[in-house]
């Protein structure tokens, strides 16, 4: 019986393919945990189904996931331990809800930078990614992304900044809860699920938040004035946990990798941008609500109100021993070059 024999180019391809490239049959089954805290029918989660779908099919079926929205697997608090802790391999994370913990992030969150959503959260992603594996060392940054701007919700009329004086409001972010601070003001600490009944209670007097989220989390129903102004975006990373990571195959973890991307940050991003857009005429089209613009004047008060938080924002990245100015004009070259910058 004549032997046959693989031509050394096809039998050298092949053991490249099966040590690292595309995954295979032969890799072990992986399921993913996969944790959001916002409500199932938000747009982020459909955006995170169809990246796992991606993953799914590019990992010749190997890598599986089940999202878990809606606090499911723990508080949105929480959120960044879940992932350092195997509660959940993936989490959706606002840095934010740990004040001081992930200074670098936070500058991200500082007022009147971002124009957008969807530009700015490629722009945000390309440039936090020098810093994640230090400031997030507990785990595997995948990207990072933004909100479209928000801005203050309330139950009475906000113009300058010396509005804000003895009021109570719940920050989107530590960055924002420090300007509150600066200004006069008392936070009131609330997740984004959880603030609806903290106005209805009147443990706060207004929130910042963006438009789309206004009407989805009922917010319009205990608020009636909007400023008309892209004051902030929110900053949001999707972490994984290392040791689910690295018991993948090489051809997995390729996988992975493939999908923690810049371009992927904007993919997922894309949709909620939109809906957060889309708030805006919603909340307008509704009676009873006053969306106000603000005069040059006004405006110009609020950058000049931001000073000690930037001032503050600055020692807090000190301390962490990045340089902040070079830290923010990174990110603002970076919002520049994806023109998401205001």
């Amino acid at each position: 019986m004549r032997k046959t024999f693989l031509p050394i180019a096809a039998t050298i391809a092949a053991t490249l393919a099966f040590a690292g490239g595309a995954a295979t049959a032969q890799d072990k089954p992986v399921q993913l945990k996969l944790s959001s805290w916002v409500p199932a029918q938000h747009p982020l989660n459909p955006a995170l189904q169809a990246w796992a779908e991606d993953i799914k099919k590019a990992s010749n079926g190997t890598i599986t996931a089940t999202l878990f929205p809606s606090e499911q697997l723990g508080k949105a608090f929480d959120h960044y331990d879940m992932a350092r802790d195997g509660i959940s391999d993936f989490s959706y994370v606002n840095p934010g809800y740990q004040p001081g913990r992930f200074p670098v992030m936070a500058g991200a969150s500082l007022p009147f930078l971002f124009a957008n959503g969807k530009s700015g959260s490629a722009a945000i992603d390309a440039w936090y990614r020098q810093y994640a594996a230090q400031e997030m060392k507990d785990v595997k940054f995948c990207f990072a992304f933004v909100h479209d701007p928000g801005t203050f919700h309330a139950r009475k009329k906000i113009t300058v900044p010396g509005d804000i004086k003895g009021m109570k409001i719940r920050p989107a972010t530590s960055t924002i809860g420090q300007m509150v601070t600066s200004l006069g003001g008392t936070n009131v600490q609330a997740s984004a699920p959880e603030a609806r009944d903290m106005l209805e209670r009147g443990v706060a007097d207004a929130l910042t938040f963006p438009w789309g989220s206004v009407v989805l989390f009922g917010i319009d129903k205990v608020v009636k004035y909007h400023m008309d102004a892209p004051l902030y975006v929110t900053p949001f990373v999707w972490v994984m946990n290392k040791d689910k990571y690295n018991g993948m195959s090489t051809a997995q973890k390729k996988v992975i990798d493939d999908h923690c991307t810049t371009e992927w940050a904007e993919k997922v991003a894309a949709p909620w941008a939109d809906f957060e857009y889309g708030g805006h005429a919603k909340i307008a089209a509704e009676s009873g609500h006053e969306i106000y613009k603000l005069t040059p004047d006004q405006l110009k008060a609020w950058h000049e109100a931001m000073a000690p938080v930037e001032n503050q924002w600055a020692e807090s990245v000190k301390k962490a021993g990045q340089d902040p100015k070079k830290v923010m004009e990174g990110l603002k070259a970076s919002l520049v070059k994806y023109k998401a910058a205001q």
